[in-house]
């Protein structure tokens, strides 16, 4: 394989801007510009190039580029907002582009369009549910999204009680919006979680690697006990075991894994299977 040839240009803002394919899992600061692949470069068809990403452009790229949390478009440039690694993901069809985000570790978490979060209502305003999801402000809930909500038919809902929801309006300018059901009016797993089990609060980088398809963590914890676990996007984790003392065991070693390697986690495992 040929080594990437690594791509400097000067960036509007007087800094280098750099390739994003040479610093790949490397660390990105804030304002740093990122060069981003094309198909055809600008001097031909059947050229490769690099060249920040332009959005005004005439003719329509055939490379499409998502960018995920940690990159935002600025113009016609593609600019990094957080301190972190920087990852990439192939799409399925395999024609290139696909999705760069940063991977870091953060706590605050800010509200995003489809994220399946875990929220704690906090006040009854009419026919309105304010829930505390840990962003900037309260979500608001209504009492129709629920699955066979209606005016005489009301969900029986409390404050205090935890929220397993989904968020179909999120942005800067309004106020983030939850429902409990999906785009066929089903529940789908979501609505009120019960009154048991234990809720704590993790990091963001965590949640995102216990919900990748290829974690061994969450399989390796289901042959310790049986158990009944919800992850939320914004960090937060409820989970539920027979006894208190495994339900207690369970988060510690959840809270535990983001700071263990491979081979301290199966000690503890092994550990755990003979007791």
């Amino acid at each position: 394989m040929a080594e990437a040839v690594s791509v400097v240009a000067d960036s509007p803002a007087g800094g280098r801007a750099r390739a994003a394919r040479t610093v790949l899992d490397q660390v990105v600061l804030p304002g740093e510009e990122l060069l981003l692949p094309e198909q055809e470069d600008v001097e031909g068809p059947g050229v490769a190039g690099e060249r920040p990403l332009r959005l005004n452009v005439g003719t329509r790229s055939r490379l499409r580029v998502v960018c995920g949390p940690g990159l935002r478009r600025c113009g016609d440039r593609l600019l990094v907002t957080k301190c972190g690694r920087l990852r990439h993901k192939e799409p399925g069809s395999g024609s290139g582009g696909g999705v760069y985000w940063v991977d870091s570790q953060q706590k605050r978490y800010v509200p995003v369009k489809g994220d399946h979060v875990i929220g704690i209502v906090t006040a009854k305003s009419g026919d309105i549910f304010k829930v505390d999801v840990g962003g900037s402000e309260p979500a608001s809930l209504s009492y129709l999204a629920f699955e066979g909500a209606t005016k005489r038919n009301r969900p029986n809902v409390q404050v205090g009680d935890l929220i397993y929801g989904q968020f179909v309006v999120a942005n800067k300018d309004m106020e983030p919006e939850m429902v409990c059901i999906d785009s066929c009016g089903r529940a789908n797993g979501m609505g009120v979680i019960g009154q048991d089990g234990l809720l704590f609060k993790v990091t963001l980088g965590l949640i995102r690697k216990l919900l990748a398809p290829d974690c061994e963590i969450i399989q390796e914890v289901g042959k310790l006990y049986p158990l009944e676990i919800v992850f939320g996007m914004n960090g937060r984790i409820w989970v539920k075991a027979k006894t208190i003392q495994q339900t207690l065991i369970l988060a510690n070693i959840l809270e535990a894994c983001e700071n263990m390697t491979t081979d301290q986690r199966k000690q503890i495992f092994a550990r755990l299977a003979e007791s």
